[in-house]
């Protein structure tokens, strides 16, 4: 299997144990990649608030791109799916949007033809692998880990846009990974809200809330961490749980795995290997849970 890689900009910045982490996965999971050098930014949402022919021309030069190189593109966040699926579907059914933004595209001597496909690589260890390979891939099992899933906004919703009428198995595909690498899935109201980042600027206030009300709650039902495949949830919960908790007046001690992270370990990768030493939380408990593991 080959893929356009969008590596998007908060793995190599906010959160820059996620870009080596997936490209060791990768590599055990013979997937391979060829990196979009030169690709943009997908505006996160927030510039398509604003400007969304700007947005989806900037999403449209990465499908040209990708389209070019003839492979699926694969993204590793959240929220860079959801952006660019909204964005390929508002091109593919509105023609003459779609000429309008070739008309910029021009420029680069780029043409988008409406025929990029783009699959978070959540989406590609659950369909394309097969979680039943997947798991002739581990080495490790992780029965002692209970893990609360948090998708995060992006990737659930808007569903029309995410292909999940044709999908379905998309909706629980998170809770399938926790499950595939022996962990117990620890259910949680919000898994499939908002974890507060697009506010965090405007209004701190809440946006910490929103981290003290996820991490709290997964904290209560017994959960040993949370994962995620969206490392804008991520660098909010994480970064931000300290600065939450003292808002909110509790104690949170919440750590946040990149869904890569985890699979990583269970195909044999060391937590150091996996860049866990550099969350901001401590995921120490995970780490010897990991170790006990390995002398089974």
């Amino acid at each position: 299997m080959k893929y356009a890689f969008f590596p998007g900009c908060v793995s190599r910045g906010g959160c820059p144990e996620l870009y080596p982490a997936v490209l060791k996965v990768c590599e055990r999971l013979d997937i391979e990649l060829e990196e979009m050098y030169g690709a943009s930014c997908t505006g996160s949402g927030i510039l398509q608030e604003k400007n969304e022919f700007l947005g989806d021309t900037l999403n449209a030069r990465t499908f040209a791109m990708a389209e070019q190189m003839g492979l699926p593109i694969m993204t590793i966040c959240s929220t860079c799916q959801g952006v660019m699926s909204q964005a390929n579907k508002r091109l593919r059914d509105d023609p003459a949007h779609l000429a309008e933004v070739n008309e910029t595209l021009k420029e680069e001597g780029l043409e988008y033809r409406g025929t990029a496909e783009i699959k978070h690589i959540m989406w590609i260890m659950v369909e394309d692998i097969g979680i039943e390979e997947l798991k002739k891939k581990f080495v490790r099992a992780l029965p002692d880990l209970k893990l609360a899933p948090f998708y995060g906004c992006y990737i659930v919703r808007p569903s029309w846009a995410l292909e999940f009428d044709s999908h379905p198995g998309r909706e629980r595909s998170l809770e399938a990974l926790i499950e595939a690498v022996g962990a117990t899935v620890v259910d949680f109201s919000g898994k499939t809200r908002c974890c507060g980042f697009p506010i965090l600027t405007i209004n701190e206030k809440n946006s910490l809330a929103m981290v003290a009300n996820h991490t709290s709650e997964a904290q209560s039902l017994g959960a040993d961490a949370m994962v995620t495949p969206c490392p804008l949830c991520h660098l909010n919960l994480d970064s931000f749980q300290p600065k939450a908790a003292s808002q909110n007046g509790i104690r949170i001690h919440m750590p946040i795995l990149h869904l890569p992270q985890l699979v990583g370990l269970a195909l044999g990768f060391s937590p150091k290997e996996m860049g866990l030493g550099r969350h901001i939380v401590s995921p120490r408990r995970i780490e010897e849970k990991v170790a006990e593991a390995a002398k089974v």
